[in-house]
């Protein structure tokens, strides 16, 4: 047989396993999948492991996760001492360092050396490494983000493990939220059944938010068509034997820590009815500072949440059929978001307003309990926040009424959803009696090793 063949045969197996069928009018449509993750199986050898090490480098701080699947891409246990992840993370984040590459680079490397020693030694030359930097690099700037890029890049050439310079990059948002939705969605174990049993994310960090949901390919063949360069709205996915058409879309400046200078850019040099009546001080993100001082007229949600809808830009022209806010397609709507997901700084203001107890890893709530929690913020003079929400951090204290406004206003004048509707606030995921980060790197993960794998297919 000739090599040409000897490859065409090698594959055949391997597209059986995935039940893989991509018709080629939907081709241009949508973004090319690259996940493909099988159904089980009990043909291949179970004593095979793939690892994963994903840095997340994110806008707060910077965490290593790392994860070990088997052949048929089930999570097992990293360690005898570790369960399915190895988290680890180190604070500030990459950007902090905006002036000093290197310094950035060593901030990992605790973080480097601690992954390599849960990977066996054997295993580390084809275990994939990746970095994924998202809102606080991205707002850098680009020469500066490459340098510190390049210097990260630097310190893991020198590892253990199987690097790849483009691996080391900075995530499009589409990215980021697709790979939160299948993250989630494996832990919850929704992965092969019809889009509708599917949940949807919306996950927001400091400097960004993501919304993710799967739709239906009626929906899915009306995204408007973005401009060469810019993120597509919809990928397509086969997951499970599955085939998923996935909305994502990411606002940047509107995560938590983004929004709050936004918000304050809207009345850049007065006072601002979001900021604690008592409170003046500045704000910095970014590299900028912005005044934080309480109108003379007091602190109010009704007027704080004009403010807030000035920032999210909701008047925005829109251009489709509907938007959310800024002008920016929602998708369609549909079934795919009929149970959701709401993430990361969501989950952790809850907390602070005290509706999911500080012990608790999720929560069941609704947009309303973020307004009720605003008003009595709002209400609050600054000496005496601390006493009314006791567990909000000291620094986040006279930000609370335009955070928690904000999220209210972000789900339901954004993101259009019912004010009484239901929700999962999630920090972590409960996940075979462990329990799991609900974060994007596991979305990654199942990338890396499921390209591994169809590369070592076609070379066997």
């Amino acid at each position: 047989m000739n090599n040409k063949f000897k490859l065409i045969m090698g594959l055949v197996p391997f597209f059986l396993l995935m039940v893989f069928v991509l018709p080629t009018s939907a081709v241009h449509k949508f973004a090319e999948p690259k996940i493909l993750l099988p159904i089980r199986s009990k043909v291949l050898h179970s004593d095979s492991k793939s690892y994963a090490v994903i840095f997340d480098a994110g806008s707060t701080g910077s965490r290593v996760h790392v994860f070990c699947f088997d052949q048929n891409f089930d999570l097992l246990h990293v360690t005898k001492d570790v369960d399915f992840e190895l988290f680890v993370q180190v604070k500030p984040g990459l950007s902090a360092y905006g002036n000093d590459p290197q310094a950035a680079a060593n901030s990992l490397a605790p973080l480097l050396h601690q992954a390599e020693s849960v990977v066996p030694q054997e295993l580390r030359s084809n275990t994939s490494v990746r970095v994924g930097a998202t809102a606080g690099l991205r707002m850098l700037g680009a020469d500066a983000a490459e340098r510190i890029l390049q210097a990260v890049r630097d310190l893991l050439k020198s590892s253990s493990l199987d690097y790849k310079a483009d691996e080391v990059s900075i995530l499009t948002g589409y990215q980021e939220g697709s790979y939160m939705w299948i993250a989630i969605n494996y832990l919850i174990e929704k992965l092969g059944n019809p889009y509708p049993k599917t949940y949807g994310v919306i996950d927001q960090g400091g400097g960004s938010v993501q919304m993710a949901y799967a739709i239906s390919k009626e929906n899915a063949v009306k995204a408007p068509k973005v401009p060469d360069g810019e993120d597509p709205y919809v990928g397509k996915f086969v997951l499970r034997g599955t085939e998923y058409y996935v909305y994502v879309h990411s606002y940047l400046n509107y995560g938590l820590l983004a929004a709050r200078a936004e918000i304050l850019k809207v009345l850049r040099n007065s006072g601002n009815p979001c900021i604690l009546a008592g409170y003046n001080g500045v704000y910095s993100y970014g590299g900028e500072d912005y005044k934080a001082s309480a109108s003379p007229s007091g602190t109010s949600f009704e007027k704080c949440r004009r403010v807030i809808l000035k920032a999210l830009k909701i008047n925005a022209p829109c251009n489709y059929v509907n938007c959310t806010f800024g002008g920016v397609w929602n998708g369609g709507g549909g079934d795919g978001q009929k149970n959701m997901y709401v993430a990361s700084f969501f989950f952790n203001k809850a907390q602070e307003a005290g509706f999911v107890d500080s012990n608790e890893i999720s929560g069941t709530a609704s947009a309303s309990d973020f307004k009720k929690a605003a008003r009595v913020a709002c209400q609050t003079k600054f000496e005496d926040i601390k006493s009314r929400f006791p567990n909000a951090g000291k620094t986040d204290l006279p930000y609370l009424c335009m955070d928690l406004a904000y999220e209210y206003t972000l789900l339901v004048d954004g993101f259009g959803i019912h004010p009484r509707k239901k929700f999962t606030l999630v920090g972590q995921i409960k996940y075979h009696n462990s329990i799991m980060g609900a974060a994007w790197p596991l979305g990654s993960a199942i990338e890396a090793v499921s390209s591994e794998a169809r590369v070592k297919t076609a070379l066997a």
